[in-house]
C-alpha cells in the first residue's frame, strides 16, 4: 500500500529536497510540495493525503494555526511536524493541537520515513531530540512526564475541565482523570493551581497565546 505525502515548507530547498528523498521509497508518493500553510488547508480534502509533513514557520499563517484547521478538513490525514524549535512548548503545544509526531530539521534523512511510517501505524514519533526536550526536569528525582502528560498539563494549566481536555484530544473524561492524577503522583502537586504554577515555573506555557 502506498503512503501519499505532502510537504508544506516554505523554503523550496528543503521542500525538494525532502521530496527527493522521499520518492526513493517504492511505497511513498509525494502528491505535491506546499510552500504556506494556508495552501495545506485549502487543498487538504483535494489532495487527501495519508501524511503531511508541516513546518512550523511560515508566513501568513503558522503551522500550529493550520494544524487544527487541517484536521478538522481532513480527520484521517497524519501531521508529522518539522520545524527547528526543540523547546518544550513548541512540542507540547503541537502535539496538543493534534500533530501525530515532531521532527527536528536536523534528524537523519532516513528518520523522516521511519517518522512516516510510526503514524501511518498509528503511533505518535517523537524524534530522539524532542523527546528529550519533553524530559522536564523533574523533583527529587522523581519519573519525567511522558508527551501525552506534558499536553495534558499544558491544557490544564490553562484553566480546562476534564471535559473540555478531553473533548479536545479526542479522549475519554476518564483517560484524562488517569493523566491527572499521575501527574499529581509524579509531580508531588494536589492542586490544579499548583500544577499551572508548576507549568509557568518550567517555561510550558511560554508562546502558547494561554493568557490568565
Amino acid at each position: 500500500m502506498t503512503t501519499r505525502v505532502v510537504i508544506v515548507d516554505d523554503h523550496p530547498m528543503v521542500a525538494e529536497g525532502i521530496e527527493a528523498i522521499l520518492e526513493s521509497y517504492d511505497d511513498l508518493a509525494v502528491l505535491c510540495t506546499l510552500n504556506d500553510a494556508q495552501q495545506a488547508i485549502d487543498r487538504v480534502e483535494e489532495l487527501a493525503p495519508d501524511v503531511m509533513l508541516l513546518d512550523l514557520n511560515m508566513p501568513v499563517l503558522s503551522g500550529l494555526a493550520a494544524t487544527e484547521i487541517i484536521l478538522e478538513r481532513r480527520p484521517g490525514t497524519r501531521i508529522v511536524v518539522l520545524s527547528m524549535h526543540d523547546s518544550p512548548e513548541y512540542i507540547s503545544t503541537a502535539l496538543s493541537h493534534g500533530a501525530r509526531g515532531y521532527l527536528l530539521k536536523d534528524v537523519p534523512t532516513e528518520e523522516i520515513k521511519t517518522a512516516i511510517d510510526a503514524v501511518m501505524r498509528g503511533e505518535e514519533y517523537l524524534c530522539t531530540g524532542a523527546r528529550r526536550a519533553l524530559r522536564p526536569a523533574t523533583l527529587d528525582g522523581r519519573d519525567p512526564l511522558t508527551s501525552r502528560e506534558q499536553t495534558i498539563l499544558l491544557h490544564l494549566a490553562a484553566g480546562r475541565s476534564n471535559k473540555e481536555v478531553a473533548a479536545q484530544l479526542d479522549i475519554s473524561v476518564r483517560t484524562v482523570e488517569t493523566h491527572r492524577k499521575n501527574l499529581r503522583r509524579k509531580l508531588g502537586i494536589s492542586s490544579t493551581a499548583g500544577l499551572t504554577r508548576y507549568a509557568l515555573e518550567h517555561g510550558v506555557l511560554q508562546g502558547t497565546g494561554v493568557r490568565y
